[in-house]
């Protein structure tokens, strides 16, 4: 299949970057080549992902520019540096002239695109980013910085979810909440997918790393990485715990947040994120209750499929007291106040409420109302800590 423009604009990408750092690099520009260096490299390192995957014919040239740019950043004497990223220079734009070649193919609809990017679980993840930011700056945080690392988490998560979309893409045909999906019904082509969900994670990490700091960037890239290869690769089709050790990576927006106006993080950041590790489980289950027939006509062993409908309320209530015990943390450390503590008590007792109704009485229409909740609740305990300090 002929490079879609998504490929296309990464592989542009990637020989602009590589053309700035030798500018740079011969210029002796220091700090400032270094740091052009590092931006490089997401794009180069999406650029051969796609060709390995997809495009074969641009795996020599792409490949040589990769290696042969990382090789010039060990190479300390001059003229083998120069020479070196001269060689990656040159690959890179060989690889993105041979993008635009062969027959052109319709486009998908930018509604499907849309779609590709997951946007309703992205804005309860950016919600919990934004948080993030406000704790971490224990007030407003600076217009710019929010504003960046927003839109850098957007494209991390979107890109996530287009490689969700592509991985997932045979069991999506068989469940019926999925089915309709851009790339189960062909739609969208999986390279496209690929290539669009390439290019978000790549320019992503140059975003932050360029405009917010390095930490922030490797955070959204680890949460991009852990979802598409340790969740959606290995542990969903591989265990009953997959979306407890899996929901590691919806847990790490609140870290990009603080990240993004600390620099650093702290233990009050780690409490964020177990408060987001340990709302998944008890979430996704009870919508894995609801429909527990798609996970089993796709092979997927959710813990309903698994343990069946009782175990899975019951591990539903136990998560539930370890989640409301851990949404305490903030206020006993002194990171958050009163308003936050209030909320976490009335919003916890009715999540716990709902929980213990569902193990009572184990029914679809419980485990339905228990699932919608959750996302209202982690909705309103994260605007809490983000208003919290406000008005303290």
């Amino acid at each position: 299949m002929t490079p879609g423009p998504w490929l296309r604009l990464t592989a542009l990408a990637a020989a602009a970057a590589c053309c700035a750092a030798v500018v740079s690099g011969a210029l002796g520009l220091g700090a400032a080549h270094r740091g052009l260096a590092a931006l490089a490299l997401p794009p180069l390192a999406a650029l051969v992902a796609a060709a390995w995957v997809a495009h074969r014919r641009l795996l020599a040239p792409a490949l040589t520019a990769l290696v042969s740019f990382l090789a010039a950043a060990l190479v300390t004497p001059r003229p083998a540096h120069l020479a070196l990223a001269g060689l990656s220079l040159a690959s890179a734009a060989v690889a993105a002239a041979w993008c635009f070649g062969g027959e052109p193919v319709a486009p998908a609809s930018w509604r499907d695109y849309v779609t590709l990017t997951k946007p309703r679980i992205m804005s309860l993840l950016l919600l919990t980013g934004a948080a993030g930011m406000f704790v971490g700056a224990q007030g407003v945080p600076p217009l710019s910085i929010f504003a960046v690392t927003l839109v850098g988490l957007a494209l991390a998560c979107g890109g996530a979810s287009a490689l969700n979309h592509v991985l997932d893409r045979d069991v999506d045909r068989l469940m019926r909440r999925t089915g309709h999906r851009p790339v189960a019904e062909e739609r969208v082509a999986p390279a496209r997918a690929l290539e669009f969900g390439l290019a978000l994670s790549a320019f992503s990490f140059v975003l932050l790393a360029s405009r917010v700091n390095v930490l922030t960037a490797v955070l959204a890239l680890v949460g991009n990485l852990f979802y598409v290869l340790v969740y959606t690769r290995w542990l969903k089709r591989s265990t009953p715990q997959n979306i407890v050790i899996g929901g590691a990576a919806g847990a790490v927006p609140p870290l990009v947040g603080w990240a993004a106006v600390t620099g650093s993080l702290t233990l009050p950041a780690l409490f964020l994120f177990l408060i987001v590790f340990f709302w998944t489980p008890p979430h996704f289950w009870a919508l894995a209750l609801v429909i527990k027939r798609d996970y089993a006509a796709a092979r997927i062993p959710m813990l309903p499929v698994v343990r069946g409908d009782r175990e899975t309320a019951r591990q539903i209530v136990w998560y539930s007291l370890v989640l409301v015990a851990v949404t305490l943390l903030p206020f006993a450390w002194h990171t958050a106040g009163v308003l936050y503590l209030t909320a976490a008590l009335l919003l916890g007792a009715l999540f716990l409420q709902l929980a213990w109704r569902l193990r009572r009485e184990t029914t679809t229409a419980r485990a339905g109302v228990l699932f919608k909740y959750s996302l209202l609740y982690l909705a309103l305990l994260f605007v809490a800590l983000a208003v919290d300090p406000l008005i303290g």
